[in-house]
C-alpha cells in the first residue's frame, strides 16, 4: 500500500474533496482505480478561525500495470512513501508445559486484554473480579450517585471493565508502539461494538454508555473461548512456597482455593487491601511519585470559543484541552483526564472516603468541560517512603474530604477558593454532577506549598485558554487517583520476585489510562505464553472418514467442508477482510 501523509482539508469538506486530493498527490489519471482506509484524522486550530482536518490515508491502486513503487517516485513528495501494516501476531508458545488454569486478578482493560491473548492462545484463563459484570454494576453506580448508598464491592472504582468504564473512554496514548499492540486494542474495541472511527481519531473515546456494552460483547466472546469469569469474588492471599506461587485464595464461600502456576494481577489502582496483603507476603514493592487535585468545570462553549475560535453553521466536536506548567518548587501541574462535555463524578469505593473522577458518554453532550488540574506530589510529601506511603496519603486525602462535604462532593468556586471563603451560589453557570453536591471549603487539603502551585497553574492556563481561572470556575474536591501510588517490581519477562506471579496494568504501576493499560495486559500474556506451553492430543482422524459421511448422510447431518478453526476462517476470508478494511 502507499501512505500519504499531511493531506489538508476545510473541516466542512466534502468525502469526495478527500479522494480529488489523494488523485492530485499521486497524479493518478482521473480513471485510475483506487481504494483508501484512513489512517490518522486530527483537527488543525492554529490558524483559527480557519479550521483544517488533517489526514493520513493507505491507499491501494487497482491498477496492476503501475508499481506502487513507480507512483511513489511520480509523486515525488516527502508526503508519499510504501507502507506496510505492522500486524500483531500472538508469539509462539513456550515448551514447559502448564497443567492447570491460569488466574488473572481484575477485569479491567489490563485484565482483559491479558484473557483475550491466553484464550486466543488456548490456556482457558480463570478472570476473578472482586466488583460485579457490568451489567449489575452500572445499576449500583446510579444508585450511589442518586441516594449516597455505596457498594464497597460495586461501584466507579471496582467491577468489569475497571475504572475506565465510568470515564470518558479515551483511547489516545504517548506509548510507542512498533509491534501493532495499539492497532489491535482499537480494532478489538470495533470488533465488539465501538464505532469504527476510533480507529483513526487523533484524540479516539468510546464514551462511557458505549463502552459498557463492549465490554459484554468481549466477555461473551471469551466465555465462548473457554475463559471462566468469578465476579463479586476478591483474590484475598496466595499459598506461597520457596518464592513459587502455588495457589490462589478468595473471599469465596465455596471453592476459595485455585490451584494454578500463574497468577496475572491487574487489580487497579484503588485495590488497597490487595496491596496490603502483597505487602506482607513478601513482594517487591516500591512507592511512586502520582499527583491530586481538583476537578475543575468551565462552560464548554467557553472552551470552544477558546480553541476553535467563533465559528458559524459549522458543526464541530466539543472541544479538548491540554494544559501543563513547570514551576521553579519542582511542582509539575497539569490537566487529567480531561471530558469535553462531561460530569464531574463521585467515585468513592470506600467507606468514609470522597474522590471524585471526570465522565463523557459517547455523545460528550452536557453543558461543560472539565477536568482535573493535578499537582505532582512525590514520597516527600507523603513523610515516609516504604511502598505503601503514598496509599495512606491518598486515604488522609479521601477521608477528610468526605469530611469537608459530609459525604457528598464538595465544591468551591475558584475565586472563593483564592480568597479562602466558602462559596455560596454558583457563578454565571452551573455544574454538571453525577452524585450530590454541597458547598464547602476545599482549602487546605493539599499543603501550602501545593496549593499555592495549583493557583499559579490555573493563573498560567488563564493565559493559554481565556477564562481559565475565571472566578466562578467551579472546583470538585478531590482527584486523587490519578494513577497508582506504588510499583510492584517485575523483572524482564514481567514476572515478579514471585514465581508465577505476574504484576500488570496500571494498578501495578506500569500504566495510565485503558489503551496503556490494555497494551500491558497484552505484553504480560505474551510472556507468559512465550514461557508455558500446551500439551497437543493428536488423532489421526483420517481413519473411518468415509464411513463417518456414510453415517451422516443416513443420519441426515450435516458436515462441513473445512475444519472450522479460526486459522482456516482467516485464510478463507483474508482477502474479503483486507478489502473491507480499506473501504472503511
Amino acid at each position: 500500500m502507499i501512505k500519504i501523509n499531511q493531506i489538508k482539508l476545510p473541516v466542512t469538506h466534502s468525502d469526495e474533496a478527500l479522494k480529488k486530493k489523494i488523485i492530485k498527490m499521486l497524479k493518478l489519471n482521473a480513471k485510475t482505480g483506487f481504494t483508501y482506509r484512513i489512517l490518522k484524522k486530527s483537527l488543525d486550530a492554529r490558524k483559527k478561525p480557519e479550521l483544517f482536518y488533517t489526514y493520513s490515508v493507505a491507499v491501494e491502486i487497482e491498477d496492476t500495470k503501475n508499481s506502487e513503487e513507480s507512483i511513489v517516485k511520480r509523486a515525488a513528495s516527502s508526503s508519499v512513501l510504501i507502507y506496510k501494516e505492522k500486524e500483531y501476531m500472538i508469539p509462539a508458545c513456550g515448551h514447559i508445559p502448564l497443567d492447570r488454569r491460569p488466574v488473572i486478578a481484575g477485569a479491567g482493560p489490563a485484565g482483559l486484554f491479558c484473557a483475550y491473548i491466553l484464550a486466543e492462545a488456548g490456556f482457558r484463563p480463570i478472570v476473578i473480579e472482586r466488583g460485579s459484570r457490568v451489567e449489575k454494576r452500572t445499576c449500583d453506580v446510579q444508585k450511589f450517585w442518586e441516594s449516597g448508598i455505596l457498594n464497597p464491592k460495586s461501584n466507579v472504582q471496582f467491577g468489569e471493565g475497571g475504572a475506565g468504564t465510568f470515564s470518558d473512554g479515551k483511547l489516545n496514548t504517548s506509548v510507542k508502539d512498533p509491534s501493532g499492540r495499539n492497532r489491535l486494542v482499537l480494532e478489538t474495541f470495533v470488533r465488539f461494538g465501538a464505532n469504527s472511527s476510533i480507529l483513526y481519531d487523533n484524540k479516539p473515546h468510546i464514551g462511557t454508555d458505549v463502552l459498557s456494552e463492549v465490554i459484554v460483547n468481549m466477555r461473551k466472546f471469551l466465555v465462548d473461548k473457554g475463559a471462566t469469569f468469578v465476579f463479586d469474588t476478591c483474590v484475598n492471599n496466595l499459598d506461597i512456597v520457596s518464592q513459587k506461587l502455588l495457589s490462589v485464595y478468595t473471599d469465596s464461600d465455596s471453592n476459595s482455593e485455585i490451584k494454578t502456576d500463574v497468577c496475572v494481577l491487574a487489580l487497579g489502582h484503588s485495590a488497597r487491601d490487595t496491596f496490603d496483603m502483597l505487602y506482607n507476603k513478601g513482594f517487591d514493592m516500591e512507592c511512586k511519585s502520582f499527583a491530586v487535585g481538583f476537578r475543575v468545570e468551565h462552560p464548554q462553549r467557553m472552551i470552544d470559543e477558546s480553541q476553535y475560535g467563533i465559528q458559524k453553521k459549522i458543526i464541530l466536536p466539543p472541544s479538548p484541552y491540554k494544559v501543563t506548567s513547570n514551576f521553579p518548587n519542582g511542582r509539575g501541574v497539569y490537566s487529567f483526564c480531561m471530558c469535553p462535555g462531561g460530569y464531574v463524578v463521585n467515585s468513592s469505593s470506600t467507606e468514609n472516603h470522597t474522590v471524585v473522577n471526570g465522565m463523557s458518554y459517547h455523545d460528550r453532550n452536557s453543558k461543560n468541560a472539565n477536568s482535573a488540574i493535578i499537582v505532582s506530589v512525590s514520597p516527600k510529601d507523603f513523610g515516609a517512603d516504604d511502598a505503601l506511603a503514598g496509599v495512606r496519603y491518598q486515604e488522609k486525602l479521601e477521608t477528610e474530604n468526605y469530611k469537608r462535604g459530609n459525604g457528598l462532593i464538595p465544591q468551591q468556586l475558584f475565586g472563593d477558593f483564592c480568597d479562602d471563603r466558602l462559596t455560596t451560589a454558583y457563578g454565571d453557570f452551573g455544574s454538571c454532577t453525577k452524585g450530590n453536591t454541597v458547598f464547602a471549603k476545599l482549602n487546605g487539603l493539599m499543603n501550602a506549598d501545593m496549593e499555592q502551585s495549583f493557583k499559579l497553574g490555573m493563573e498560567h492556563f488563564g493565559h493559554l485558554i481565556h477564562g481559565f481561572d475565571r472566578k466562578d470556575a467551579i472546583l470538585s474536591g478531590m482527584e486523587t487517583r490519578t494513577s497508582s501510588p506504588l510499583r510492584i517490581k517485575r523483572d524482564e519477562s514481567f514476572e515478579s520476585n514471585i514465581s508465577g506471579v505476574y504484576p500488570c496494568g496500571e494498578g501495578a504501576g506500569y500504566a495510565g489510562g485503558i489503551t496503556s493499560a490494555a497494551m500491558d495486559g497484552l505484553k504480560t500474556a505474551e510472556e507468559i505464553a512465550k514461557k508455558y506451553g500446551l500439551d497437543f492430543l493428536y488423532r489421526d482422524f483420517r481413519v473411518g472418514f468415509r464411513e463417518g459421511q456414510a453415517k451422516a448422510r443416513e443420519l441426515g447431518l450435516y458436515m462441513q467442508k473445512y475444519c472450522g478453526c479460526i486459522f482456516s476462517e482467516e485464510d478463507r476470508y483474508s482477502k474479503k477482510i483486507e478489502k473491507d478494511k480499506l473501504k472503511r
